[in-house]
């Protein structure tokens, strides 16, 4: 089921050499004696005339070790996909993929450990690429292997997209954002730092390092001007990951039992029956209780009573946007007015207002024999991600970037 939300050259050291100022009255011709030598001897080979040891040189800071500390300072890897395969490509050439120290992984890629090499071996860790036996030794994965020594033709971009997910950050942005188009620049850059925790002078690197993996590894693709984020799960049941997913979002949304989530839809066929099948699930999924704007539910009185009082007392809404349906819209204005967050969902971009497009918005695909288990895993997804982060999903805020404007 698819939804298709889709270096640092050595500095030359200045010498300043003083100028040796000689007084004449202290030089005379007369005085032919030799001036004693007052050569000292370094610092270092009195140490070793004392204690016997050979001296250790002074190390320079900034190598290997200070390499492997901004390694780990950052959560996510320092270098696309594509190039932190090199090293790992080198040691099952050179070496069959066998354990080996980090200094020997380098040299097998031609390369000295130290500088950005030591952060290369860092990102091919965070990629599952390499996996560490014992401290200061590597070991090529699985993964590696399936990626540069396919065995089916499907091998190695399965093998790309999965490192990709297993990157820290990377696969949280993805699972966040897949089957949906990228929200535009500013607001994107604004998601990296609030949403993903991203230092802010990060974030431009960040995103360069994302976007070159996503291409490498067919994860996204141009839609209408956008880039989509392509869902390419492969199950008829609910994933691992999706579930370890709803219950982080579920504890930051502390969800009530009597919290409501309003649904907005065509009632025909075929999406009338979306509902029952997938809606429904998802919002009882994410902790909600499901409502829509029918005679079963709602019972006698005036419709649009009971689609206001639906919409006021929902705690998020669920828009499904696809035919166009002018009693969705209206609906959908409803909320929008009261700043409701509200889950988009359409079957197609051309569905979808232009001025919505820069609000979240589901997209699925019903050609994908597992777009259903999709689309349901997806919007029990948003439903919690709305809840805890409103200015994904409010009218307004998307538009404002958080702030809000008075009612008149």
């Amino acid at each position: 089921m698819s939804i298709v939300e889709q270096t640092n050259p050595k500095a030359g050291r200045k010498t300043d050499g003083a100028a040796s100022l000689v007084d004449p009255k202290a030089s005379s011709s007369q005085d032919t004696t030799p001036a004693k030598s007052t050569t000292r001897r370094p610092a270092s080979q009195k140490t070793k005339a004392r204690d016997g040891k050979k001296p250790q040189p002074n190390r320079k800071p900034g190598t290997a070790a200070a390499s492997r500390s901004e390694a780990a300072s950052a959560r996510y890897p320092r270098h696309s996909i594509e190039k932190a395969l090199r090293i790992p490509k080198a040691v099952l050439e050179q070496n069959a993929g066998k354990e080996c120290t980090d200094e020997q992984a380098a040299e097998f890629a031609k390369l000295k450990l130290h500088g950005q090499n030591v952060v290369e071996i860092s990102s091919a860790i965070k990629y599952g690429l390499f996996e560490r036996p014992k401290p200061g030794h590597l070991k090529l994965t699985d993964l590696a292997r399936r990626i540069l020594r396919p065995q089916k033709k499907e091998d190695e971009i399965e093998g790309l997209r999965a490192a990709v997910q297993k990157a820290p950050v990377f696969g949280e942005v993805y699972s966040h954002y897949r089957g949906e188009n990228l929200p535009d620049s500013t607001f994107f850059a604004n998601a990296i730092v609030d949403t993903f925790g991203v230092p802010q002078g990060k974030a431009a690197e960040f995103e360069s390092i994302l976007m070159d993996s996503l291409k490498y590894a067919n994860l996204i693709e141009g839609s209408n001007g956008k880039t989509r984020v392509l869902d390419v799960s492969h199950s008829a049941t609910e994933s691992p990951d999706n579930k370890e997913i709803l219950e982080r979002l579920g504890k930051k949304a502390a969800v009530s039992s009597g919290d409501t989530c309003f649904v907005m839809m065509p009632f025909k066929s075929p999406h009338g029956e979306y509902y029952a099948q997938i809606y429904q699930k998802a919002i009882e999924k994410a902790g909600l209780t499901p409502v829509r704007a029918d005679a079963e539910l709602f019972g006698t009185g005036k419709i649009i009573d009971q689609v206001w009082r639906g919409i006021n007392d929902s705690k998020v809404l669920v828009a499904e946007l696809t035919t166009r349906n002018p009693n969705v819209f209206y609906e959908l204005g409803l909320a929008h007015a009261l700043r409701k967050p509200v889950v988009l969902i359409s079957g197609n971009s051309e569905d979808v207002p232009f001025d919505l497009r820069h609000i979240r918005v589901i997209y699925y695909d019903t050609n994908d024999p597992f777009w259903g288990q999709k689309l349901l895993d997806k919007v029990a997804e948003n439903i919690l991600s709305a809840i805890n982060n409103p200015e994904e999903a409010v009218f307004d805020k998307a538009l404002t970037g958080g702030a809000r404007p008075a009612l008149p």
